[in-house]
Parts: structure tokens; C-alpha cells; sequence
């Protein structure tokens, strides 16, 4: 179960041994999050004081994704992809489109948690989630777009016609810096090509997961469409290094480091599987002699320290030319000291 305490930390409940909610003192169940009056919010997400990490149709599973879960999940997931790959793209983009209007109706409170407990500044969370309704909304209008050439054939009478069919089963893993967009970008894609999607967020940001994954659970339960479509298996490496070994995965997008990004490369190309990778980076800002340092300074500072520095194309390196060295390093001094580090609510 994936509980709400008082510093939003993830408990894992992997033994019977650990009481369950009926067994709780109420002065513990006091101390959650949910239970205090300022975030009462979290309810409207569906939230409660434990919550489930494993949905595929039905909400399950103890903490982490076990393998039997993780198993459970993909064969309901083929299972749906057989329905949703039959329905007819612009159908599928309606599909989408809702999502998208589910999505506008909790960008505040789905926001507020991405900086609760991402950590990222309050308008950075809700931004994300508004990445996340926008490319629902360039989704929808591809849906209408999928085509492919006509080509002249060499037989009388014949042409040749170039159709796109979808994959299968899209894995999604997604890092911690960006737990809403990164999914939507993939999820909302792949969804109007006719695949379905099985999602593993990171580990610090499962309630996010459980939270955007009940909007769109919602979405298909009323137009009576299987929730496996869009599955979701919240777990650790154990559950990532099952879907790039599993042939039954048919596209692996992995979003994270270079590091891990380059094993589960590996692991996929394996059983020649296809892989997107979003990695880290080690991006640098390069300052001629004649740059203007009021463009320089901020640039560099907002690139550095944008959504808390944990962005993978944050600015890492400065490279400025000697002439302008000492005036860069004190303005970059000035600008620093005026970044607070505190409650990320403050509108300030």
C-alpha cells in the first residue's frame, strides 16, 4: 500500500506481519497527511491513507509490484489491446480528448502534489500537468491524421498502399523529475496509434502515478472500455528489468539516467526489442567576449536551478571567455543569493 504519513514518504506493506489500517492507533492515523485539514485536497485526486500500486482493470498489489502482479498486468494488458487496436484512430483520439478535459479539471490539486511531493515550485507542477493536456490535445488532431503514401506499382491495375499498424503493449518508465509530463507525452501517443500502455513510475513519486492513473481509469470506465489499456505496476528495478526483458513489450520508453538508461538498452536489444531513450545530460552555457551578461546571468541561473535542478538538460557547466570571467562569477554570486530555499507552496 502506498501511504499518505506525515513526510508524504512511501511505505512498501510486503509481509502480513505489518498491521493493517483497522489496527492503527488513532493517533497514527491522525498524523497522515490526508488527515489534516490543508490536505484535504488529496481526497479529490481519490486518494486515501493507503493506496493501492497495481492497477490493470482493478486496483491490487502490496507496496511495490510483486512478479505475479507484474504478470497479472501484462497478459490483461494484451488482452485489451485487442479491443482498443480494433477501434478506429479518430475514436481512439476522442478517447484521448477526454482524458485531456479530465486531466484540465485536477491540474490544481494533481499540480499541487507534483510539488508536494516531487518537490518542484507550484506553478512547475502545474505546468507539467498542463504538458501533459496539451499533447492530449495535439494527440487528438493526429488521430485524424495517421496516413501513409500511395505508391505507383509496377502491376497494371494495382497500387501500393502504405498503412501504419500499432506496436502492442508501450512499457513506460518514468524518472522522478518529471512524474506527469513524461508519461503523457508517451501515454497520450501511443494510445491514438492503437497501443496500450503499461506504466512503472519512479519509486519517490508513486502517488503521482496512482493519482494521474485513477483520471484516466475514470475516463475509460465510462465509455466502458477495459482499464487494462492503460495499466499501471509502481515498483523498483526488479519490475524495470522485467519489461526490457519481456518480448511481450513491444516498445520500451525509459526515461532516467545514462547509466541505467544504457542496461536497460542493452537488455532490450537483447531479444531485439525497440527502446526510447530520454537520458541525462551534461549541458553547458558557452559566453563569448561580447555576450550580454543580462541575458547571460539569468539564463544560466533559471537553467541551473529550474524545477529544483533536476532536469535532465540542466546547465551543469559555464564556459565564458577570460575577459568576462570575473564579472560573470559576481553576478552569478548576486543572483544566487537571492534564491530561497523553502516550502515550494510559496507563491513567492
Amino acid at each position: 500500500m502506498w501511504r499518505l504519513p506525515r513526510a508524504l514518504c512511501v511505505h512498501a506493506a510486503k509481509t502480513s506481519k505489518l498491521p493493517g489500517p483497522w489496527s492503527r492507533p488513532a493517533a497514527f492515523m491522525s498524523t497522515l497527511l490526508i488527515n489534516q485539514p490543508q490536505y484535504a485536497w488529496l481526497k479529490e485526486l481519490g486518494l486515501r491513507e493507503e493506496n493501492e500500486g497495481v492497477y490493470n482493470g482493478s486496483w491490487g498489489g502490496q507496496g511495490e509490484a510483486s512478479v505475479a502482479d507484474y504478470e497479472e498486468t501484462i497478459k490483461k494488458a494484451r488482452e485489451a489491446w485487442k479491443i482498443w487496436a480494433d477501434i478506429p484512430a479518430p475514436k481512439r483520439g476522442e478517447i484521448v480528448r477526454q482524458i485531456g478535459d479530465a486531466l484540465r479539471e485536477k491540474i490544481q490539486v494533481l499540480g499541487s502534489l507534483v510539488s508536494l511531493e516531487m518537490g518542484k515550485i507550484l506553478v512547475e507542477g502545474v505546468g507539467e500537468v498542463q504538458e501533459y493536456v496539451d499533447i492530449c490535445d495535439y494527440a487528438v488532431g493526429l488521430s485524424r491524421m495517421i496516413g501513409g503514401p500511395i505508391l505507383p506499382s509496377e502491376r497494371p491495375g494495382h497500387a501500393l498502399i502504405e498503412q501504419w499498424n500499432p506496436v502492442g503493449l508501450v512499457g513506460i518508465i518514468t524518472a522522478f523529475n518529471f512524474p506527469v509530463a513524461v508519461y503523457g507525452w508517451n501515454n497520450a501517443i501511443a494510445m491514438i496509434c492503437g497501443n496500450v500502455c503499461l506504466w512503472k513510475g519512479a519509486p519517490t513519486t508513486s502517488l503521482i502515478s496512482v493519482a494521474v492513473t485513477k483520471i484516466i481509469a475514470k475516463v475509460l470506465e465510462d465509455n466502458k472500455l477495459p482499464g487494462a489499456i492503460c495499466s499501471l505496476t509502481c515498483g523498483g528495478a526488479d519490475i524495470g528489468t522485467a519489461m526490457a526483458k519481456d518480448e511481450r513489450v513491444n516498445l520500451l520508453s525509459f526515461t532516467g539516467s545514462t547509466q541505467v538508461g544504457k542496461q536497460v538498452a542493452l537488455m532490450v536489444q537483447e531479444r531485439f526489442g525497440r527502446s526510447l531513450l530520454e537520458l541525462g545530460g551534461n549541458n553547458a552555457i558557452i559566453a563569448f567576449e561580447d555576450a550580454d551578461l543580462s541575458l547571460v546571468v539569468p539564463s544560466a541561473l533559471f537553467a541551473a536551478v529550474g524545477t529544483a535542478g533536476q532536469r535532465c538538460t540542466t546547465v551543469r557547466r559555464l564556459f565564458v571567455h577570460e575577459s568576462i570571467h570575473d564579472e560573470v562569477v559576481n553576478r552569478l554570486k548576486k543572483a544566487y543569493a537571492q534564491i530561497r530555499v523553502g516550502n515550494p507552496w510559496d507563491s513567492n
